[in-house]
């Protein structure tokens, strides 16, 4: 099923995120973990990429298994920074053989190394791409605070409305803490013209050493009222755990109390915690 048909119905969606492993010895039990994730079942899930493809026949297992074995629509990543035009085409081949109908198309990050790919220097390169190479349902990442290589909000949405223009059905968020700062990105972008789905982007911070990490990959700004919690909290385990589902659960219900419709969570391949958080939103999300 493709994700543009989910986005249209007449109900909140909630989606889950899971990433491959990085080597073969640890392919069963991130497998396994995803299928936890997919037991719960969520409108659809997505399945990250690694940089240069070096996790892409990890991408493709994994989004097969949960497709053919729980029926939950698998959102497949794709990036192209480090791949060569060649290598993608094979990519998307074998996504078609799996019979994924859903690709996030993204440039990806730069590699330490810095050796990209002399086919594609932007995302928008690979949307365009990938309209050409089958009939998928295509997503792109956007930024409510900018992206972190970007000087500037207004050229960002600029760069935005090109990726949307040359063929996306929808676009997920990067992760926030403030929803007022979504809210300003919905507004600036639909006053230029992008009125495609924006599904909100949440990570459930669970410990301290989580959110330096995703500040440091992101940009994101960190509210005070969120880095008090984990001044406070974030030396006992089971308690920076707890709160941090809370807030991530109260930005959701937030989120849709203000006529937001598509919730995608940042799962970090955490069965439990995504568990909790479906458990706590049963209600809230009818």
């Amino acid at each position: 099923m493709k994700i543009s048909e989910i986005l249209v119905q007449n109900k909140v969606t909630l989606s889950l995120e899971v990433f491959p492993p990085k080597t073969s010895d640890k392919y069963e039990k991130t497998a396994a973990t995803a299928r936890e994730i997919a037991a719960l079942k969520p409108d659809f899930m997505s399945v990250t990429y690694g940089a240069g493809g070096g996790t892409g026949a990890y991408t493709a297992g994994i989004a097969a298994d949960i497709q053919n074995s729980y029926g939950v629509p698998v959102l497949a990543h794709l990036t192209c920074v480090s791949s060569s035009r060649s290598f993608v085409e094979d990519m998307v081949r074998r996504y078609q053989e799996l019979g994924i109908e859903n690709i996030l198309a993204l440039r990806g990050d730069i590699p330490a190394d810095g050796r990209v790919s002399e086919d594609y220097h932007h995302a928008v390169e690979l949307i365009r791409d990938l309209k050409d190479l089958g009939d998928f349902c295509l997503g792109g990442a956007c930024y409510p605070e900018g992206h972190i290589e970007c000087e500037h909000k207004a050229d960002d949405i600029g760069y935005l409305k090109e990726k949307v223009d040359a063929g996306l059905d929808f676009l997920t968020t990067q992760l926030f803490f403030d929803n007022n700062i979504y809210y300003n990105f919905l507004y600036r972008i639909r006053e230029k013209g992008i009125r495609v789905p924006v599904i909100a982007g949440i990570m459930p911070i669970t410990n301290a050493v989580q959110l330096k990490r995703s500040v440091a990959m992101s940009g994101t700004d960190v509210p005070q009222r969120f880095r008090n919690i984990v001044d406070h909290y974030g030396e006992s385990p089971r308690a920076m755990r707890q709160a941090g589902i809370i807030y991530a659960t109260e930005q959701i219900i937030d989120l849709v109390a203000n006529g937001i419709r598509h919730i995608h969570i940042y799962t970090m391949n955490k069965p439990d915690v995504a568990a909790q958080m479906l458990e706590y939103l049963a209600e809230a999300l009818c």
